[in-house]
């Protein structure tokens, strides 16, 4: 009895002292929330507290009918998706070839398949835009998606799951008569969901929230992204109007709360798995 009354004292000075600390972290979102809700005048109001005195809701719908929003968010699910759909398939056969097959040179193909992670991606721009253009590619949803289509941190991470996966598994699914295909369908995968999503979060993050590159490779607004839309309202020639720009930006980041809140078990759940601390 004691020792269940000392573990619910522990489990509450936890929750006491992490709680302050949620709060912290999510300060930036909440003041964002809030901002958007308040009306032009007030923001530069040095006698306006942090909350607004009236809400406005309707900075929302403006904000929508400023810039073509709806297509900037179209664009960014096309991109993001597209993206996050050629890496699942492009990490997932690349790491159970290097975790699961043997074959020459392998250890210094998979040295070579990292280099990816060591460059800045900043650094590999201007080759890809070059190469781009020669396709004549610019300003064309393809040329948002085309860049990414592999990852080295995904088959890293990917990898070091499959690597996890006791080899009787393979040997007795090679027994029942499956090939590699088939044993990385019905065996391996189920194994390693929790990498799977917790690599997808970090990937439509990523691209979800990209700026430069389709900065670089877009001019109109029928392939821009979301990101590209809330640099237009920053740039405004009227001046940024930050309730709209805080409104605009709860819509970019909220879908990503989101998905984060469900699936942040899965998440944590894969580093644990895969031994990256």
């Amino acid at each position: 009895m004691l020792h269940r009354l000392s573990r619910r004292a522990r489990g509450g000075w936890l929750h006491f002292v992490m709680l302050p600390l949620a709060v912290l972290w999510m300060s930036p979102m909440i003041w964002i929330v809030l901002t958007s809700l308040k009306t032009r005048t007030e923001v530069f109001d040095p006698a306006a507290g942090l909350l607004p005195e009236v809400l406005v809701f309707t900075n929302y719908p403006a904000t929508l009918s400023v810039a073509p929003f709806g297509t900037y968010l179209i664009n960014s699910i096309l991109t993001t998706g597209s993206i996050l759909i050629c890496q699942l398939v492009t990490i997932t056969l690349a790491a159970y070839a290097f975790a699961r097959l043997e074959f020459r040179f392998k250890n210094f193909l998979f040295g070579l398949f990292l280099l990816q992670v060591m460059f800045p991606i900043y650094s590999t721009f201007l080759a890809n835009f070059v190469t781009l253009r020669e396709m004549g590619m610019i300003n064309t949803l393809p040329a948002l998606v085309v860049p990414f289509v592999a990852s080295g941190y995904g088959t890293f991470m990917l990898r070091q799951s499959f690597r996890q996966i006791p080899s009787e598994l393979s040997d007795a699914a090679r027994l029942d008569g499956c090939g590699h295909l088939a044993t990385l369908w019905y065996v391996c995968l189920p194994l390693v969901q929790p990498t799977l999503i917790a690599f997808g979060i970090i990937s439509v993050v990523t691209h979800w929230n990209d700026y430069m590159w389709p900065l670089l490779v877009t001019n109109s607004d029928s392939v821009r992204t979301l990101p590209i839309g809330l640099g237009l309202l920053a740039k405004a020639d009227s001046g940024a109007d930050w309730t709209r720009l805080m409104a605009g930006t709860t819509i970019v980041v909220s879908p990503l709360l989101l998905m984060f809140i469900i699936f942040q078990r899965r998440f944590i759940d894969s580093f644990m798995h895969t031994g990256v601390k």
